[in-house]
């Protein structure tokens, strides 16, 4: 009989452990909230954490982004649906969830760093020292892959923009 309980337990605990790396606790929500000395506090300027970090990250985009001032309200719309589909599992708009909250995030990020973000989040916390102390703060989650092309992944972009310029 206990062995019968003790393999249920452990079948729980590994389908609670793959299921939370599914959803991407990559932390970056704990930056928002974060006492100082950790990634939220870090000057973009400064290329986003470490000196020597690459300030847009690890991932395709590695040329920069220069986006209008204005919002695209259709490609923001279209965002919207995509995160609403893909990423509300993980990330909530103003309170740290399994992954940290999205407003503010291109006040924090550079677009190009946010993009490589979205699509190698693989190869930016194996290699982006702020991704890695994203990691950290949320307690070893980390972010899934969906998959995005480039065009949905920018579309979510301009939805993150949308938020950051409502009040």
């Amino acid at each position: 009989m206990k062995k019968k309980v003790l393999t249920l337990g452990l079948g729980m605990g590994l389908i609670l452990g793959i299921t939370m790396s599914g959803c991407g606790s990559e932390n970056e929500e704990g930056a928002e909230g974060a006492p100082a000395g950790t990634t939220e506090q870090v000057e973009r300027a400064e290329g986003e954490g470490e000196s020597g970090a690459n300030p847009f990250g690890v991932g395709p985009i590695q040329e920069e982004m220069n986006l209008p001032s204005e919002i695209d309200e259709q490609l923001a719309a279209k965002g919207e649906e995509i995160f609403k589909a893909k990423c509300t599992a993980c990330h909530k708009i103003e309170e740290k969830y399994v992954g940290p909250p999205i407003k503010g995030v291109t006040e924090r990020r550079r677009p190009e760093w946010i993009m490589n973000m979205i699509l190698a989040p693989e190869k930016m916390i194996q290699q982006d020292p702020v991704a890695k102390q994203l990691v950290l703060e949320y307690n070893g989650a980390i972010m899934a892959n969906q998959g995005l092309t480039e065009e949905e992944a920018r579309a979510v972009l301009e939805y993150f923009r949308k938020i950051d310029t409502q009040s």
